[in-house]
């Protein structure tokens, strides 16, 4: 199958239902005057999502799931907007692929189904293990998928009876509200209460440090980088931390080479690789490297020569002393956008869709997290060595990991050594979200305390209730 039927293959449908006019997009990205769920200070947010949690937890679970239905609906019916905005807000990423994202969510996100009760029935009575809410949950979204991380999010949180305040990225603050403002809209079409999701109009890092110490705040979810998640970590409150990675694919010598080629490209480039889990960098195997960079440049990638990566290293990467950090107006651009910043021009006839380049495994682009379409690829001499090298730079992030391999038992060795919260095997990267692949949707990927993929059960804490002697019918 080619890349563009493993992405048009879902985005197609999305688009056509999803066209957004301009008017309906320059309506939607000022201030609206009604706002659910926005306010313009943590506090006074914080306050109401603590008063909408006593009404959740009093709602049943099929009220529950009317509500989520119904922001399900409202995600689908809006993709085509918040994808538009995303993009116009941020300057980053591809509006189809982020339209696709929300599809996805809407569909594939678990709702109260996800919450189960053990139970356990022996001579002494009867004991049941079920989940209950934390109660007001506060959140740090990313700018990278931001209202896609809000919808998903809330409605996980909402399915355990929770209320949650977000923390937008300031650089996506309109994408984020808006979505919370759907939330809330769907909540109140659906007979639900106001508040389930709320947010600050103007929020910063002190309405982040207000966030982590507010007593009424029962649990922290924070998706982004290694600095606001260390920052949770630190609040003495309880975290979940979806954190940075940096995903290798290993590509070995019992490959499918030309599908490795089809499903690199497509992973690396859905959405300008911004997702967290898209391949960032390339190992194969001697034997088989140059066979799969034929591939890669018949899938769309231009080969960078040695100059040309030094002007990438220059415009992507920012150098104060012996400081590196990402070049922002950069970051999520396409393919052909980079080139162009390097006065590099390709014929309109070739559609350039990645960057690859060839460098050792100290390169500075294979060992930084770019969240570009350029790959970089190392050489190695076999598949011990490509293993030794994708865990190298995977940086112990325990994030994700990727690999090309007909071999049960080079598979079996990298998931081992790597041990990464995602592990995605003869597939794009997004199979590991559910997109073309099995499993449900997440786009808070907690490899740093431990959650992996969140989901509705991962917003409950355990109660055990025990009726004794009674309740055992045998």
């Amino acid at each position: 199958m080619q890349q563009a039927d493993l992405i048009s293959r879902i985005v197609s449908d999305v688009i056509k239902e999803l066209n957004v006019s301009q008017t309906q997009l320059e309506t939607v990205s000022q201030p609206h005057p009604a706002e659910y769920g926005i306010f313009p200070n943590m506090e006074t947010a914080i306050a109401q999502a603590a008063h909408a949690q006593k009404q959740v937890a009093r709602l049943s679970m099929a009220t529950r799931e009317k509500i989520i239905a119904n922001i399900r609906k409202k995600t689908i019916e809006n993709a085509g907007i918040l994808s538009d905005m995303a993009v116009a807000e941020t300057g980053m990423g591809n509006a189809d692929h982020k339209r696709a994202k929300h599809k996805l969510l809407a569909t594939k996100t678990p709702g109260t189904e996800d919450i189960n009760t053990l139970a356990f029935s022996g001579d002494s009575g009867l004991t049941l293990v079920e989940r209950g809410p934390f109660g007001v949950i506060g959140a740090i979204t990313p700018c990278t998928n931001p209202s896609e991380t809000v919808l998903c999010n809330t409605i996980g949180m909402l399915a355990a009876g929770n209320t949650v305040v977000f923390n937008p990225h300031p650089a996506a603050v309109r994408s984020s509200n808006y979505a919370v403002h759907l939330i809330n809209q769907a909540s109140f079409e659906a007979g639900g209460p106001d508040n389930i999701a709320v947010s600050t109009s103007h929020p910063t890092q002190e309405t982040g440090n207000i966030l982590f110490k507010h007593t009424d705040i029962q649990l922290l979810v924070v998706t982004g980088g290694p600095g606001v998640v260390t920052a949770a970590l630190k609040s003495g409150k309880r975290a979940i931390g979806a954190g940075a990675g940096n995903p290798p694919v290993l590509v070995d010598d019992t490959a499918d080479i030309k599908q490795a080629a089809v499903d690199i490209v497509a992973g690396a480039t859905f959405d300008n690789n911004l997702p967290c889990i898209a391949e960032k960098g390339i190992i194969a195997t001697t034997k088989i490297a140059d066979e799969l960079i034929h591939y890669l440049k018949q899938n769309g990638c231009y080969l960078a020569k040695p100059h040309e990566v030094e002007k990438l290293c220059m415009t992507v990467l920012e150098h104060n002393g012996n400081q590196v950090r990402l070049n922002r107006n950069c970051v999520g651009k396409s393919a052909t956008e980079l080139l162009k910043m390097i006065n590099i021009t390709t014929n309109t006839s070739d559609e350039i869709k990645c960057i690859i380049f060839e460098g050792d495994e100290d390169h500075i682009l294979i060992r930084e997290e770019l969240m570009m379409p350029i790959l970089g690829i190392v050489r190695a001499t076999d598949v011990a060595e490509g293993i030794r090298i994708a865990v190298k730079l995977e940086q112990g992030h325990r994030h994700s990991v990727h690999m090309h391999s007909k071999n049960v038992d080079n598979l079996t060795r990298l998931g081992q050594e790597a041990d990464t919260a995602i592990f995605v095997k003869n597939a794009p990267s997004y199979a590991a979200l559910g997109f073309g692949g099995e499993g449900f949707c997440s786009f808070t990927i907690a490899s740093r305390t431990g959650e992996g993929l969140t989901s509705a059960r991962t917003f409950t804490k355990s109660r055990r209730c025990v009726m004794g002697d009674s309740l055992c019918i045998r």
